[in-house]
């Protein structure tokens, strides 16, 4: 073999592809000991193809020049400009000699005395430049172009650039060139695209240039080239940026703003992206510190690629995983700054040693540049931001990393809006529930079954709120509102505004009486939260407002008293299918004042059914109040034997999509006492009534099977009769009722309510309340037409099982 290598990089590769010769330069270069590259094909170090230039002249064992892509022995990529020559060792077989050359812009001309300074310019300008005839064939080209195209200048002179190249986008150049010595004008051209002798692609700026003789006649034509990569990423990094200023935090769901980050930063200059949140960030709380001597548990909320399914990926998007302490990703986190690394830096290193899917995924696709940008808001860190490229051939630049900087800071503020209006709607909701009933009581006087939905807008919840409240009597009292507005003041003003049903239906109001005191409190409520200015006696400013349906259900009567307030009427439908809404009188919304409200009693059939809702069910945007009646109608024309199925059918039935208010949906289907659960008894106005009303008591109690309960019960009606003989009139009434629970209930002619009072020592009376308290689980005392009406409730005695 004859020549010598060179002293800096040197390799010689024999005829099947092995190395043969390692110099000291290849070692500092690529990182690889003599004795463990050498015997080794030469394909291994390649990182990429060879250019397609040097592919043809190493098979037609003609010398070649280009730049070639390796592999150092740490995973980097490194790029290098190599010349090969081609040897001939003893036994006539080809060999091959690479060198690492420095590109020259040299003189390429023989005779440098006689070669005028015209020629030494366009020779050793640092930028592309070729002459071409009048019939588009090459003339001289200089070292750079040559460098460019990965052939020399003798190989080019004489030929189009289509015989030069085949192909795109070479016949478009062809074209233009033609284009250029027919006009005479000169063309301005841009391409984006990988020149034969270079590795990776650029961005080029072509000027086309007619040469004219002194006459004005075209001679040929000049080919200038400017490398605008440069340029180019710059009005890139500008387009991502507008980019991400319209496409991130469209919405305020953390994980799409997460998505729509990392979506902006493939499309736009990485390769690929996850976004991993802090698990509490993840979850819409507060950010937790962050101690640097502690693992960070976080959340791979999002993950986009430039290769379909992020092969890319070692966590799964939605799983969480460890930064174990001490490692660059928890540094970066604690430092608040973002980093630029490559996989061979120690740091890197280590980070991927600490999983084995992280280090195959690095090397199988030789991911060779790495960023971690922290994710932060308002001083607060929320979580960090990887980008990685492996099919674009530049490394990040600190450009880039700039760029990536901006670009998280912006959709970290999103992240944290988004963040933010998560756990305030969460309270905002779980305060709301808290305030609604979490399942319908037990009765016997009816089933009930209901279906609450917040707003369907996401911006903020609403004020609806229903309740099932169980009156004296076995009655029951059933109540459906809305309060006007939205978010945690609609749903403070809701909770009051039940409580405030709730008292007053324990003093067993009318229910038009109830809705005129629950209107006073409305007033009063916009007034505390009207403008501080004003005094007590300022007007209400209707800032607080609400409508409401008050209905009770007497199951011995089966008479349902009802009266609202600006409410929508109820639909009933009857045991035979039938279905009717209630005409009853509409009454103003709460908080108008000074407008009287009026009840209206229907007669219920056994198996009735109720339906009580807000406005939310049937109004929507794609149809009027009419149309959502009509549909609620069709709903209820055929229920369900569950109640549970009948509310569903008429939710899907009546709601085409997601309503824009809250809504409340409330069935009821109604159960009747029968005459064997209920008896009464007209009582003289005689003080030996009472021992009667004992006696008939235990009779009853006898022929239900409960006389367990007869003494406690003959101790109340005896006070209660007694009560009512001294301090009521005529007519008095008792009434035994056998529900869930046994009730006694004893009625006068006098309105006077009785009142428990402590009875001092020498008091004859004022111990009958106290011991009717002592012997019953609740008592009370309702206003009735002609009176008043005292009831006392005991538990039913447990019957052994036989």
């Amino acid at each position: 073999m004859e020549g010598r290598v060179p002293e800096d990089l040197a390799v010689v590769v024999d005829a099947r592809g092995a190395i043969m010769v390692w110099s000291d330069g290849a070692r500092r270069l690529l990182g690889y000991e003599a004795a463990e590259i050498v015997g080794r094909a030469v394909t291994e170090l390649l990182a990429a193809d060879l250019p397609e230039s040097t592919r043809r002249h190493v098979a037609d064992g003609q010398r070649w020049a280009g730049e070639v892509a390796l592999r150092h022995r740490d995973g980097d990529r490194v790029v290098v400009r190599l010349r090969g020559t081609p040897l001939t060792d003893a036994g006539r077989g080809r060999l091959w000699m690479v060198t690492g050359t420095a590109p020259a812009h040299t003189a390429r001309r023989a005779e440098h005395g006689a070669l005028a300074l015209w020629d030494l310019t366009l020779s050793q300008l640092p930028v592309p430049v070729a002459v071409y005839d009048r019939e588009a064939r090459l003339v001289a080209a200089n070292e750079v172009m040559t460098q460019v195209m990965g052939r020399t200048e003798e190989e080019m002179k004489g030929l189009t650039l289509w015989e030069i190249q085949p192909g795109w986008p070479f016949d478009e150049y062809d074209r233009l060139q033609r284009e250029v010595l027919r006009t005479g004008e000169m063309i301005f051209h841009e391409e984006y695209g990988q020149a034969p002798g270079e590795t990776r692609p650029h961005a080029w700026s072509m000027y086309m240039s007619p040469l004219k003789d002194e006459t004005g006649m075209v001679q040929g034509l000049s080919a200038t080239v400017f490398d605008t990569t440069e340029q180019s990423w710059a009005r890139r990094r500008l387009a991502v940026l507008n980019d991400a200023s319209l496409r991130i935090g469209s919405t305020l769901d953390v994980a799409r703003t997460a998505d729509e980050l990392a979506e902006v930063a493939v499309s736009g200059f990485a390769d690929f992206v996850t976004v991993d949140l802090l698990e509490s960030v993840a979850l819409g709380d507060e950010p937790e510190p962050l101690p640097p001597a502690a693992p960070v548990t976080v959340r791979r909320t999002a993950q986009r690629s430039v290769l379909e399914g992020c092969p890319e990926s070692a966590v799964p998007s939605g799983e969480t995983t460890l930064y174990p302490v001490g490692t660059l990703p928890v540094r970066t986190l604690v430092a608040g700054r973002g980093t630029r690394h490559r996989p061979g830096d120690p740091g890197m290193r280590e980070w991927i040693r600490s999983s084995p899917a992280l280090a195959e995924s690095v090397t199988h696709h030789m991911i060779h540049s790495v960023m971690m940008v922290p994710l932060r808001a308002r001083g607060v860190t929320l979580g960090l931001v990887h980008f990685l490229r492996h099919r674009t051939p530049e490394p990040f630049s600190e450009d880039d990393l700039l760029l990536a900087e901006e670009i998280v800071a912006r959709a970290a503020v999103s992240v944290d809006n988004a963040r933010r209006y998560t756990r305030e709607r969460r309270t905002a909701l779980a305060l709301q529930r808290s305030l609604l009933p979490d399942r319908p009581p037990e009765l016997a006087a009816m089933e009930v079954a209901y279906r609450y939905l917040p707003t369907g807008s996401g911006a903020e919840i609403g004020g609806d709120w229903f309740d099932v409240i169980p009156l004296s009597g076995a009655r029951v009292a059933l109540v459906v509102g809305d309060v006007v507005g939205h978010g945690i003041q609609a749903s403070a003003t809701m909770g009051r505004l039940r409580t405030a049903v709730r008292t007053l239906a324990d003093v067993d109001l009318a229910p038009d009486e109830l809705l005129t005191q629950l209107d006073d409190l409305v007033l009063r409520l916009d007034r505390e939260e009207g403008p501080e200015v004003r005094g007590r006696s300022a007007e209400a400013s209707g800032q607080v407002g609400a409508t409401c349906l008050y209905a009770v259900y007497d199951p011995v009567s089966r008479r349902c008293t009802m009266a609202r307030a600006g409410h929508p009427q109820p639909a009933l439908v009857t045991p035979d299918g039938g279905v009717r809404f209630l005409d009853l009188p509409a009454g103003p919304p709460l908080g108008l004042g000074g407008l009287p409200f009026e009840a209206a009693e229907v007669r219920l059939e056994e198996n009735s059914l109720l339906a009580l809702y807000t406005d939310g069910l049937i109004e929507a945007a794609d149809h009027d109040i009419e149309v959502g009646l009509d549909l609620l109608r069709q709903a209820l024309s055929s229920p369900a034997d569950a109640l549970e199925e009948t509310c569903d059918q008429v939710l899907r039935t009546v709601l085409a999509g997601r309503s824009a208010d809250d809504i409340v949906l409330m069935l009821a289907r109604t159960a009747a006492l029968g005459a064997g659960q209920v008896h009464t008894w007209r009582l003289p106005p005689d003080p030996a009534a009472v021992a009667r009303a004992r006696k008939l008591a235990g009779g009853q109690l006898a022929a239900w099977g409960l006389t367990e309960a007869a003494f406690t019960t003959e101790l109340i009606v005896s006070e209660l009769v007694t009560n009512a003989l001294r301090y009521g009139g005529a007519p008095i009434e008792l009434r035994l009722i056998r529900d869930s629970t046994l009730i006694c209930e004893v009625s006068d002619g006098s309105n006077t309510a009785p009142h428990l009072r402590r009875a001092r020592v020498f008091d004859e009376g004022g111990r009958g309340l106290l011991l009717v308290a002592q012997l019953s689980d609740r008592w009370g005392t309702r206003q009735t037409s002609t009176g008043k009406t005292i009831w006392a409730e005991q538990p039913l005695p447990t019957v052994p099982f036989l």
